[in-house]
């Protein structure tokens, strides 16, 4: 069940809102509007009363509404109504007018709009629409002239929201953090579908600023990458001439004055706003370092194998720093995909976003491999690219989002929990499309009976305890095809099948065989070691006692 607050304002707002609430709607979705409660249970009903003009009605009922506030005069409050849709979920039961009626006052009880029992409370009424949803308006002048105690009545309109999907066994939603973007209201849901729009404003110009964010290498590139993307930006400048804020808006969403529609970075997300989008940017400028070449995909995945161990042994703001580091990825990742891959990967990217943000401040050190190499990948998808590169990537990701989901759940981050859930979902389904292709050809390309019987015999003695399990896996052949031609490149096969299974555990792997097979592809694409490496690396070490004993002083050197 969703609850949402909206405050109007003017000499006109409440005869403006119970027009709206007995009206068609703006897509004639009012379906049969009639009053199911009110302050004192015989306000009239411009949905019920057949005999009179209903649009009297709805005079006569503002008027009531707005009684209070009128005796203020000058001195009544800015806001003057209270508008609370109340909605429940599609697979819900269809509630009564009276269940809607108590549902309606448990609602204004909670948010100090009418505690229970208090005859001078808040005027207002609920009117419902069509089975699923009510709407709640409220003037906020009490009936003894004072103000409501209405303080963060969103937070307390949510939690009894919860209270009530359990009374009624409706659809229990998950208790938020107040990190979560703002959804788009039904006005901007409907100006979308009235455009031709498949998703509203505010949801695109979101997707846009995090692949900006996501793609850039500084602030410069950042705004003009907006810009390549068709974002129209406006800055907001201090005294200094700084800016200090930017809004965003999209061509052709204008007002009724024909201008562009600014949607503010921070209403799109609470981490868009300008200076949380510099603090994300200064992680991606250059370091002094030169930066290893190598293939992006490979640096990539390793990066994200390497999340899983950030989340279980570093603190929380690294914890945190990851999360956002792989959302960033997977923004990113659509873009590179193949056209019948697109839908899924941004649907992952679209649900993932939610876990990106939790009250835990994020330390993003640690995330500058993940984020340069995807950036990398980002401005040249093609290159190294067969498949193999998305498909090693999307399967250390899915591990990476299932340890995301716990850490979410060992910290109570409920609705972040569950975006990664869904995210998992998705990613995959885009990765049973692309990886199995690939696992294919590799397996039909096998190596003979015998090189596969020596493989077996190296995994066996380097793995006993996953042995039997990889080579029951239907991945074996294709792990067996890629350590052939690890072996053809010049690499010793059973060194570079212990040094992947050193690279991580392979416990929590859904298919062992399939991890060893990207693992033993990154590796194999390696430079070969020398002869003199390998000889070294062949020639065992001599004992320590067979070496003179060291004097005290160099002792205490060392």
């Amino acid at each position: 069940m969703i609850p949402k607050i909206i405050l109007s304002k003017g000499p006109d707002a409440t005869r403006r809102t119970i027009a709206y609430l007995f009206g068609k709607g703006r897509a004639n979705e009012h379906i049969d509007p009639h009053l199911v409660a009110s302050w004192n249970d015989f306000a009239p009903d411009p949905g019920r009363s057949p005999h009179r003009d209903p649009k009297d009605v709805e005079t006569q009922l503002a008027a009531q509404l707005d009684q209070p506030v009128k005796m203020l005069g000058d001195k009544a409050p800015k806001h003057t109504v209270w508008h609370c849709p109340v909605r429940a979920a599609p697979e819900d039961p269809i509630l009564t007018d009276a269940q809607w009626a108590a549902i309606a006052r448990r609602i204004v009880a909670a948010a100090g709009i009418a505690p229970a029992g208090d005859e001078e409370a808040c005027r207002w009424v609920a009117v419902r629409h069509a089975d699923d949803h009510i709407h709640i308006a409220a003037t906020l002048v009490r009936q003894d002239g004072r103000r409501p105690q209405r303080d963060y009545d969103q937070r307390a309109v949510q939690r009894e929201a919860r209270q009530i999907e359990v009374g009624y066994g409706l659809r229990r939603l998950k208790q938020g953090d107040g990190t979560a973007a703002k959804r788009p209201t039904s006005k901007e849901h409907f100006k979308a579908k009235r455009l031709g729009q498949e998703a509203a404003t505010r949801d695109v110009l979101r997707q846009r600023v995090r692949r900006a964010v996501a793609a850039a290498a500084d602030e410069a590139d950042f705004f003009a990458l907006l810009d390549a993307t068709g974002v129209t930006v406006r800055l907001k400048r201090g005294p200094s001439g700084d800016a200090l804020g930017c809004n965003f808006a999209l061509p052709g969403d204008t007002n009724d004055k024909g201008e562009p529609v600014f949607y503010s970075g921070s209403t799109l997300a609470p981490d868009l706003s300008l200076p949380k989008i510099r603090r994300r940017l200064a992680t991606t400028s250059p370091e002094p370092v030169t930066v290893r070449p190598g293939n992006p995909w490979h640096q990539a995945t390793a990066a994200t194998e390497r999340i899983p161990h950030h989340l279980t042994h570093g603190d929380d703001p690294t914890g945190q720093g990851q999360l956002v580091a792989l959302g960033a990825a997977l923004d990113l990742l659509p873009v590179t995909a193949a056209s019948a891959l697109k839908a899924e990967l941004e649907q992952a990217a679209a649900v993932f976003e939610r876990a990106t943000r939790s009250r835990i401040a994020a330390d993003l050190d640690s995330t500058r491999v993940l984020r340069r190499s995807v950036q990398a990948i980002w401005k040249d998808p093609a290159r190294h690219e067969d498949g193999a590169g998305l498909a090693m990537l999307l399967d250390v990701a899915l591990t990476a989002v299932a340890y995301a989901m716990h850490w979410h759940r060992t910290r109570q981050h409920a609705q972040q929990e569950a975006a990664a859930e869904q995210a998992l979902v998705h990613l995959q389904a885009a990765y049973a499309q692309i990886a199995e292709p690939v696992l294919t050809d590799l397996a039909r390309r096998s190596p003979g009976l015998q090189t596969k019987r020596r493989f077996a015999h190296h995994l066996q003695q380097a793995a006993p305890e996953h042995a039997e399990r990889i080579l029951a896996d239907p991945a074996w052949d294709a792990l067996a095809t890629v350590l052939a031609e690890a072996e053809a490149a010049g690499h010793n096969a059973a060194t570079v099948l212990d040094h992947a299974l050193g690279q991580r555990t392979l416990h929590d792997a859904r298919s062992p065989a399939r991890a060893l097979t990207w693992r033993i592809r990154r590796l194999g694409e390696r430079h070969t070691p020398s002869p003199r490496a390998e000889a070294a690396r062949a020639t065992p070490v001599q004992p320590a006692a067979a070496a003179p004993p060291p004097q005290p002083q160099s002792a205490r050197r060392r």
